[in-house]
């Protein structure tokens, strides 16, 4: 054989990609899912040689629910999920056990689509976006670690979007050789998902900013034996013996979070929690002194374990020149009780990809990308502080005459029902940017800039037929352009709204400088009339606004009233004036502006966007 060619076999091999995500949790799927389907050549690699089995994570709050229905996955998850609606509330009663306080509802959101949470094993979870991703030909590679990452040190290769300047060694745990045991992968963008201890967050450097709390937890799922009646509900219990959470789950199981205190769990010399010394069974001991007068115990098998401490830290960085970034766990950590670890994971990398796709088509500039750390980097911040919040108020002792310094239950509920909002995620508010401009918020005062698009139902003007405005509006990676044009059934609005739509046609406008001559392809226009369905056609709009039949809705009820009407209301445009709505791909409004202002949004677009 000759020389060259036994030397090739020994080299590894190289090859090139645009997007490499590390790590196959919850954050690394959500992200390689949405690059797969938005057509993205992108590689996902993970260590472990299986998918999760049960146990971790397991709680999808109401707008992650959203987030899923965007991608076409919401009806799996709600067919395989439990819901929880009702949370119940438990304290220490005077007979020396605990008693319910108070019941309400789980979800204090009052915009919610799905008014309610799903919890769903993370093994479950991640298989609906493996499922999603093979349908579009992506699948995880394991088990397989990244051994080293090199970012170049050309300003021109990090400033060109087509060069490929990181430069990621990948080890292939299962080789038979060392000849096919590694490859050195050149990709244009890096994603690092690879968990709270992550590879790719030590290795450049990045630091997690924050403290370890001396909250020390313990879970495990069980299916019950119990007589205590609010097992299918989210419960909170404050005892004597410490605090306690329970979580329904799918079927029959309920995972129960269990307050420990340090002389359970911690090795007295490194202050390290040791597993060795609380099994799963001790646990359940624990539980029960905290339920009594109730009685439960496991039927069967435990089905997963664990221990923590809490710790609250925060990356002080999310990204390295726009090119490696980091992402869920990777970059913030916090207490599960608040079911916000997998949610505030999942989002940041929907976040993240249509800016990774708009930068890779071409259709934006590199700097689009310093917005997924201004975005959510100050969420992650908030997270924490409000994390800090609630884990004292869970893990302190409860308040009673003998311990009038203890949390109260109406202080808990109170915070409980006040941080709905941003637990739920239907909250979540990115500040203004080159993506969020508020300038006009009053031409649609209920529709905050910055916030996710109030979920509503309109019918569409061709068959009346109900359709939630989400369900319209798909994580497709395109720009909605809502055009809300008030009541089209008369002439004068008819008249202004035609005008609108040869401003928007202009040469010199968003869809003819950024839409490459096929604007449909990066703007999805629709039309909302506030007309009757019995006095419109769907054919009265401009071709511009209804560039398909479906694109019209109005702003009236179905054809038997049970569904639709009062849209304008409930986003504050007034029918009169009408309104431009733009709409992230992420789901995010980005700017609201006057028919009269259209320059206003041709500006916001160009601020970001490359023209053709």
């Amino acid at each position: 054989m000759p020389e060259q060619t036994r030397m090739s076999h020994t080299l590894p091999k190289d090859t090139q990609v645009d997007v490499l995500v590390i790590g196959a949790g919850p954050a690394g799927l959500m992200c390689a899912n949405a690059l797969a389907m938005a057509g993205v050549n992108v590689r996902i690699v993970d260590q472990r040689p299986i998918k999760i089995a049960a146990g971790q994570a397991d709680g999808i709050q109401p707008r992650t629910i959203e987030v899923f229905q965007s991608y076409g996955l919401g009806r799996r998850l709600l067919e395989e999920g439990n819901q929880m609606h009702m949370a119940a509330f438990y304290n220490p009663s005077s007979s020396g056990g605990i008693n319910r306080t108070n019941r309400a509802p789980d979800v204090t959101a009052p915009t919610a689509r799905y008014p309610f949470e799903v919890t769903l094993h993370q093994g479950a979870i991640e298989s609906i976006f493996l499922d999603s991703m093979q349908a579009h030909g992506v699948q995880v590679e394991r088990p397989i670690v990244p051994t080293s990452i090199e970012l170049s040190q050309s300003k021109e290769e990090l400033k060109n979007p087509n060069a490929h300047p990181v430069k990621v060694v990948l080890k292939y745990l299962d080789a038979e050789d060392d000849q096919s045991a590694s490859e050195v992968v050149h990709a244009k963008f890096v994603v690092g998902a690879d968990g709270a201890h992550s590879w790719v967050r030590k290795t450049l450097g990045i630091t997690l900013e924050g403290e370890q709390t001396d909250y020390i937890w313990g879970v495990c799922d069980i299916i019950p034996d119990t007589d205590f009646p609010d097992i299918r509900c989210k419960c909170a219990v404050h005892s004597h013996n410490g605090s306690c959470m329970i979580i329904p789950r799918e079927g029959d199981l309920v995972r129960i979070y269990i307050q420990l205190s340090d002389k359970d769990v911690l090795d007295p010399v490194t202050r390290r929690v040791d597993k060795t010394k609380i099994g799963p069974e001790k646990l359940l001991q624990v539980a029960k002194k905290s339920f009594h007068p109730f009685e439960i115990s496991a039927k069967g098998e435990i089905d997963w374990w664990t221990l923590y401490i809490i710790g609250q830290r925060v990356a002080n960085q999310f990204s390295v020149h726009e090119r490696v970034f980091i992402a869920g766990d990777a970059c913030h950590t916090h207490s599960p009780k608040a079911g916000q670890g997998m949610n505030a994971s999942m989002n940041d990398t929907h976040n993240l990809a249509w800016k990774l796709t708009h930068v890779l088509r071409g259709w934006a500039d590199l700097s689009l990308l310093k917005t997924y750390e201004l975005e959510r980097r100050k969420y992650a911040q908030d997270l924490i502080n409000f994390d800090k919040k609630f884990s004292k108020l869970f893990s302190g002792k409860p308040r009673t005459e003998a311990n009038e310094d203890g949390v109260s239950h109406e202080e808990f509920l109170e915070a409980f029902q006040t941080f709905g909002l941003f637990t739920s995620g239907i909250g979540v508010h990115y500040e203004p940017s080159s993506i969020t401009a508020g300038a006009h918020q009053a031409c649609a005062s209920k529709l905050i800039v910055g916030q996710r698009l109030i979920p509503h139902v309109f019918i569409r003007a061709a068959d009346a037929r109900p359709y939630n405005i989400h369900d319209v509006l798909p994580s497709d990676t395109r720009f909605k352009v809502l055009v809300f044009a008030g009541n089209t059934a008369d002439a004068a609005q008819a008249a202004r709204v035609a005008a609108l739509a040869e401003k928007l046609a202009e040469p010199d406008g968003f869809l003819a400088m950024f839409g490459r001559g096929a604007p449909e392809k990066v703007f999805d226009v629709l039309s909302i009339s506030s007309a009757k369905k019995q006095d419109v056609n769907y054919t009265d709009l401009p071709g511009l606004l209804r560039p398909h039949w479906s694109k019209v809705l109005l702003d009236d009820t179905d054809m038997y009233a049970r569904a639709g009407a009062g849209g304008y209301d409930a986003y504050g445009i007034d029918p009169h004036a009408g309104a431009i709505v733009v709409v992230r791909p992420d789901g995010y409004v980005g700017i609201v502006a006057p028919f009269e202002r259209v320059d206003h949004v041709n500006a916001y677009f160009a601020a970001f966007m490359v023209a053709a």
